[in-house]
């Protein structure tokens, strides 16, 4: 680059167009970067692959550590509305200052080697890490795990949470193939965390020829509970008396377990009390993860953009108790299993409000119209009529629809994509600020 970004805004599009390819699997120029700029952590170090489940594991690890005194840097993607939101020191957002000192040094440090956008700014975030004095770093992986630029660093512990299918051109399309790729996080002689209750035997069979230490759901550690408390039992530690994650869902408490099951094979360097525990699943958030808002009607945000995420979606929709109409705001990526995702939803929605995203990579609305109708969703053009589809631009649109049609005792579920929820956010958001929230 001549000229550098005087703006944040203007280093991530200048990024967008540096690589020739948005994706570009492999190690090699990322890790030659990160050996110029010194990038080496002396704390533990969690790093968090799965297909589904990462970013709830990442933020339980984080609220139970800062409870516990713990200097924490957290780093998740995609992010929602701000680019900033990818990385926190202690819980607070990088600034826009720190973040743009640290791309400099990318920039100044990868010479004639060309990163793409993750690339670069993964590195950039691990520096700022790196810097920063802390206790303990979180890194959720991006897309896989083997060939994504989070694994160039060596973790101390490994979580892969689920195993489901995702992402097929790049990790491939059968469990087995994608459980691989999601087992490269793991590392010889370090804890190996499998959260998947059904794990592909490939994940299993490459901890062990690496001679990882592998902990399983169910045979290292599992949960028990009750509809008040729960209890996690590891190895050799018991949690007793839990109160519930303050994040919804029906698979919190896999993901609680497992991260718990982290803590417990470093807590020789982590130490970790009761109460500590305790008040980080009650005081985590999440955005965008089943996240249901306050107010009538019931709006629920869900990042869910695949069918096994989709399906834990349906189940925590059927467990919300009765609704009189439940609407949809849908806006989805082609390359996602758009069938997959309706055939878990269509039976709980009965008006789809769905909806252009800004990306090339979109499905339109017009398309997942036609998908729904290929499903069997059979809408009526009756006034008052009971099921129905609608199309439009942009889910601000779509959700101001649905917000205009719903009645106090029906729900808003905005879900398949993060760019479905971030733009249903940045509406409300705007909202607030023009004093109409």
């Amino acid at each position: 680059m001549q000229n550098l970004p005087t703006t944040l805004a203007g280093w991530l599009s200048a990024l967008e167009t540096m690589h020739p390819k948005a994706i570009d699997m492999g190690l090699d120029r990322v890790r030659q970067v990160k050996d110029r700029l010194g990038i080496r952590f002396e704390c533990p170090v969690f790093t968090v692959g799965g297909t589904n489940g990462k970013g709830s594991t990442c933020a339980m690890l984080e609220s139970i550590l800062m409870q516990a005194g713990y200097r924490v840097g957290l780093y998740t993607s995609p992010h929602l509305i701000d680019f900033n939101e990818r990385a926190r020191v202690n819980g607070e957002i990088a600034s826009d200052a720190a973040l743009m000192e640290q791309f400099t040094a990318v920039e100044a440090a990868r010479g004639d080697i060309s990163l793409t956008y993750f690339e670069f700014t993964t590195l950039a975030i691990l520096r700022l890490f790196a810097q920063a004095q802390l206790d303990a770093v979180i890194l959720e992986v991006g897309l896989g795990g083997r060939l994504d630029a989070v694994n160039v660093i060596d973790p101390d512990v490994a979580i892969v949470t689920s195993v489901d299918i995702d992402h097929t051109e790049y990790l491939g399309d059968t469990r087995e193939q994608i459980g691989f790729e999601k087992a490269g996080i793991f590392r010889a002689g370090k804890a190996a965390i499998c959260g998947d209750p059904v794990p592909p035997q490939s994940l299993i069979d490459h901890a062990a020829a690496i001679g990882a230490d592998l902990w399983l759901f169910g045979r290292d550690y599992n949960y028990s509970g009750d509809k008040q408390q729960w209890n996690f039992g590891g190895r050799s530690q018991r949690r007793n008396s839990l109160g519930y994650p303050s994040l919804r869902g029906a698979n919190q408490l896999l993901n609680a377990s497992a991260a718990l099951a982290a803590l417990e094979a470093l807590r020789n360097r982590l130490p970790v009390g009761a109460q500590e525990v305790r008040n980080g699943l009650v005081m985590v958030e999440l955005p965008g993860r089943f996240q249901v808002l306050p107010g009538r009607p019931s709006v629920i945000l869900d990042v869910a953009h695949n069918p096994h995420a989709a399906a834990t979606l349906a189940q925590n929709l059927d467990n919300m108790g009765f609704h009189r109409y439940t609407y949809a705001v849908f806006g989805a990526m082609h390359d996602k299993d758009i069938d997959g995702v309706i055939a878990q939803l269509k039976d709980r929605v009965d008006h789809w409000c769905v909806t252009d995203l800004p990306l090339p990579r979109a499905a339109s609305a017009e398309q997942l119209r036609q998908r729904l109708l290929d499903a069997g969703v059979a809408p009526s053009t009756a006034p008052g009529a009971e099921k129905t589809i609608e199309t439009f631009s942009s889910p601000a649109a779509a959700f101001a629809n649905a917000r205009s049609r719903a009645g106090e005792n029906d729900r808003i579920a905005v879900f398949g994509s993060f760019l479905t929820v971030a733009g249903v956010m940045e509406f409300r958001r705007s909202e607030g600020r023009s004093g109409k929230a």
